[in-house]
């Protein structure tokens, strides 16, 4: 197992590349959730400022029945 850990005298190098990679990769997550987060409070706010449709053949304001193609 000690042979391992030691990667054959290389181990100075391949476990800070390990450690790098392994950084890189959780900066990358929080990254990305970061911006789905602030992706998603976008679409609410989008949504929320869309103004609101009725469903089709639902009655307009009067009462008559809606007749668009």
């Amino acid at each position: 197992m000690n042979d391992f850990f030691a990667m054959g005298g290389y181990a100075a190098f391949v476990w800070p590349a390990y450690a790098v990679a392994a950084l890189v990769m959780v900066a990358l997550l929080v990254a990305s959730r970061k911006a789905a987060r602030a992706a998603a409070r976008d679409a609410a706010r989008l949504e929320a400022e869309r103004p609101r449709r009725r469903p089709r053949g639902q009655r307009g304001p009067r009462g008559e029945a809606r007749h668009d193609a």
